[in-house]
């Protein structure tokens, strides 16, 4: 296995307190408060929170950008400093390639404020986690035809990509866009017609109402889907982090089905110091990039990987990593539902569901 070591740069996403406490127990009986304040006002240094090991070796180090979700989104020019920060505390670790885990990836615009950096390869993990998302697209409709699927942040860089993946393979008949810029979605759009799938933009959540599948990929936080946004029936497959369901979805809508998204089984992987909210054995698809470029030898040298929107080579560069470490695993994981086992639904008729006022 290639002596390459890497980092993976996180930072607190939902209560601060209950994150915080993954690296220490005691952290977590902080008030949340003092936490919002100590991490918005106080120049925190990036903690090393666990060290790695894939089949008992030590691969690489997971690195804590102390900064919450909010925080991020809020402070965008403070957040890349602290960002920065985050890759010089890897750099001095070995590490030399880093994956950007969360919200770190589009405060820095995908990675590409980091661009100018040749002391260490850069990745935003986008390419895998859009071929996993891909991947789980096309196992939720495998049992079902003439789909309509929604792609919600489908100018970001995990969406846009996901969307060319699913006209190059025809996964559905048609595919709705929505983000907030209109000239962004035309742009992509344009890009995207006459080739099989019929493809539609909105601004506005309402128009995914008639659609069997939902895909979320936005860079919020918090709740981003309404239960008034989903047809009877509706699939909605989350691949945000910080996440934007909450369990409150499916009490309000129990015939709607929320699937976890981009999270990939590597059975001998093993975090030790801290976690990242998953048990072993299971990472998140952006994770799982910056590993497999690790040990495939990607070093400084080699430089940056994906950065800004990953191009369809990079996927299929990336899954073909995955297929040489097939034996350590990195494939799609099992499906779960707020990290919760789950068996796939099969989608109700498009012509009898109908919508849900």
């Amino acid at each position: 296995m290639p002596t390459s070591r890497f980092a993976f740069l996180v930072h607190p996403r939902g209560r601060l307190a209950e994150d915080l406490s993954r690296i220490a127990r005691p952290l977590g009986l902080v008030p949340e408060p003092v936490y919002d304040i100590a991490l918005r006002r106080l120049p925190l240094p990036p903690v090393t929170m666990a060290s790695v090991q894939l089949g008992g070796t030590s691969v690489g180090h997971v690195v804590l950008v102390p900064f919450g979700a909010r925080h991020m989104l809020a402070q965008p020019a403070a957040a890349r400093q602290r960002v920065s920060r985050a890759v010089d505390h890897a750099v001095r670790r070995g590490a030399q390639v880093v994956g950007l885990g969360a919200l770190t990836a589009p405060v820095t615009g995908g990675g590409v404020s980091l661009r100018g950096r040749t002391d260490v390869a850069v990745t935003n993990g986008n390419a895998f986690t859009a071929a996993i998302v891909h991947d789980q697209v096309r196992e939720l409709l495998a049992t079902t035809e003439g789909a309509r699927v929604a792609v919600i942040g489908a100018t970001g860089s995990v969406g846009a990509t996901l969307a060319q993946l699913l006209v190059r393979g025809r996964d559905a008949d048609r595919l709705l866009l929505v983000a907030r810029s209109e000239n962004r979605l035309t742009a992509l759009a344009s890009r995207l017609s006459g080739r099989g799938t019929d493809v539609m933009t909105a601004t506005d959540l309402r128009a995914a109402q008639d659609s069997d599948l939902v895909v979320l990929l936005t860079a919020a936080v918090g709740s981003v889907i309404e239960p008034e946004h989903l047809r009877l029936g509706a699939v909605v497959l989350d691949a945000t982090q910080p996440r934007n369901t909450t369990s409150g979805l499916v009490r309000a809508r129990p015939d709607v089905t929320v699937v976890d998204g981009g999270i990939v089984s590597v059975p001998s992987l093993r975090l030790r110091g801290g976690n990242v909210g998953l048990p072993d054995g299971r990472a998140y698809a952006c994770f799982a990039e910056t590993a497999l470029l690790a040990l495939s030898g990607h070093t400084a040298s080699s430089g940056h990987f994906a950065l800004g929107l990953p191009t369809l080579e990079q996927v299929d560069q990336v899954r073909e990593l995955a297929r040489r470490s097939a034996h350590l695993g990195f494939t799609l994981g099992a499906p779960t539902s707020f990290g919760q086992p789950l068996t796939l639904p099969r989608f109700a008729p498009p012509l009898l569901a109908g919508a849900v006022a």
